[in-house]
């Protein structure tokens, strides 16, 4: 009888050099962002995570590495990276992981967890929002610089949310069960401009697969970067005063909801 993966903290040199050798199959030996095993010990250290999910054969099948320090003055633990091996998709280990994850912080007293990802990965975007109850707390442009020079992202600036995840689970955000009638989208399906309204929500429309279009069609993916990246400066400001509510997915991609903020 086999059981499900174990999920532990890594404990060797030879755990450590398997977590960088997966991320350079998932995001390319060229990848600029990868970890060494040497920020693994590091991070471990001072009371970081650096844990897999391994099968009953000791084989690596993902891992979750996160770092704690102060943030805006307060004790926060930044979620690095977590990645999940291709053979292993599908099994919800993204979410098992980061369970593991929320668990480390909780016995250090650690209120919140962040990291960012990619606003245009629908996936993601569905998991951090709607499936763990992160919030997003703020948009940055090119925050790992104008490429990562790995295949999966092209050349691509690399725009992210950061998102504030609460370890404790009863205030983590519900998720958005569908959008408001009649909302008004400032980024269209084809990754238009359009007008920025000045109106209570709107919507924010991203595609179904960028991975896949930044393969394909790298000129529509920038497009689509720099529609959104203008939509999200506008509106994600103090001045503007606007928060992102949700994500909703759909068969073509999925529209993020963005109120302005009662004052």
């Amino acid at each position: 009888m086999t059981r499900g993966p174990l999920i532990r903290p890594f404990n060797s040199h030879e755990d450590r050099a398997r977590c960088v050798e997966l991320q350079e199959l998932i995001w390319g030996a060229g990848y600029t962002d990868k970890l060494s095993a040497a920020v693994l010990i590091v991070a471990q250290k001072l009371g970081g995570v650096t844990s897999g999910a391994f099968d009953d054969d000791g084989r690596l099948l993902g891992f979750v590495i996160g770092m704690t320090g102060l943030r805006h003055g307060r004790l926060v633990h930044w979620s690095d990276m977590l990645a999940v091996h291709p053979d292993a998709a599908g099994r919800k280990l993204g979410e098992a992981l980061k369970e593991h994850q929320r668990k480390h912080c909780e016995t250090l007293g650690i209120e919140s967890i962040q990291w960012t990802y990619d606003p245009l990965v629908a996936k993601n975007a569905h998991l951090n929002l709607n499936r763990l109850g992160a919030r997003v707390d703020e948009f940055v442009v090119s925050f790992y610089g104008d490429s990562t020079k790995s295949p999966l992202q092209g050349d691509m600036p690399t725009d992210r949310f950061i998102v504030d995840w609460a370890v404790d689970r009863s205030r983590a955000a519900a998720p958005l069960a569908e959008l408001p009638p009649r909302l008004p989208l400032v980024v269209e399906p084809d990754a238009s401009e359009g007008e920025l309204l000045d109106v209570a929500a709107v919507g924010v429309r991203i595609p179904r697969d960028i991975v896949q279009l930044v393969s394909a069609d790298l000129e529509t993916a920038r497009r689509w970067r720099f529609a959104t990246r203008r939509a999200f400066l506008h509106y994600l400001t103090p001045a503007a005063g606007y928060l992102v509510r949700g994500f909703v997915a759909d068969a073509d991609g999925g529209t993020y909801l963005l109120e302005r903020a009662a004052r």
